[in-house]
């Protein structure tokens, strides 16, 4: 399992002061466990800045982070307005049909979830001229709580995205079990890497593997992560709002 973040400090700001020397840290770690996985794939850190102020986004860019993950389409957009630093937006959390007309303000929607969401996202990606980059979501886990398909479903499914010229799929993301053992992390993250490879076969540009949080991305990595999503190891505790 990861260590815990370094040391923080008492307040937002300190732990955005030591943001470079965990940043450090945590790219050192992901070397090791990308090295002992053996798998050679490149990854990139995602910031989840959910409850922390834009300042956090600011700070991210500065330490050399060029990508932010928000899981609220609200949240996001009242940073967008306030931010004015290069950085490329990931939706990682649950998007809602109502608010498809967002999707065009990130570089990458990782939830992708059901095949309704799917659909709504290629009519407005048809409507706007444009293509939606987008993970599918998988519940390796199995658990009833979470949203996502079903690893059964998935050749399914990456056949039906095919007919969608507004998407272009690139990957799969998933959200391991809170308090999963070890062998349970790597039975989930290898579901979520087949279903990257299914989606691949299937004639998708399916690069990337979004999974790992603060508590398991070593873990991820050494299963083919390419895409971690660090909040609190990277932060510190997030903000009550």
């Amino acid at each position: 399992m990861a260590g815990g973040p370094p040391a923080a400090g008492g307040s937002a700001e300190s732990g955005y002061t030591a943001l470079p020397a965990r940043l450090a840290e945590i790219r050192q770690r992901i070397n090791e466990a990308r090295t002992r996985g053996g798998r050679g794939q490149d990854v990139r850190i995602v910031a989840v800045t959910k409850t922390h102020g834009p300042e956090a986004v600011a700070a991210a860019v500065r330490a050399g982070i060029g990508d932010v993950g928000e899981n609220r389409v609200q949240e996001a957009i009242a940073k967008m307005s306030e931010v004015d630093v290069a950085v490329r937006w990931h939706l990682i959390g649950h998007l809602q049909r109502n608010k498809v007309r967002e999707a065009g303000r990130f570089a990458l929607i990782h939830s992708v979830d059901s095949e309704r969401l799917a659909e709504a996202l290629d009519r407005e990606a048809l409507r706007a001229g444009r293509t939606f980059d987008v993970l599918l979501q998988v519940n390796a886990s199995g658990e009833a709580s979470k949203g996502g398909f079903g690893t059964d479903e998935v050749p399914r499914v990456a056949e039906r995205l095919q007919s969608l010229a507004g998407l272009r799929v690139t990957g799969s993301m998933t959200m391991a079990a809170l308090g999963a053992s070890e062998p349970e992390l790597r039975a989930s993250f290898a579901r979520a890497r087949a279903a990257r490879d299914v989606m691949s076969a299937a004639g998708h540009p399916a690069g990337e593997i979004s999974m790992g949080m603060s508590q398991d991305y070593e873990i991820a990595v050494e299963e083919g992560a390419t895409l971690v999503r660090l909040g609190t190891i990277l932060f510190g505790a997030r903000e009550t709002r």
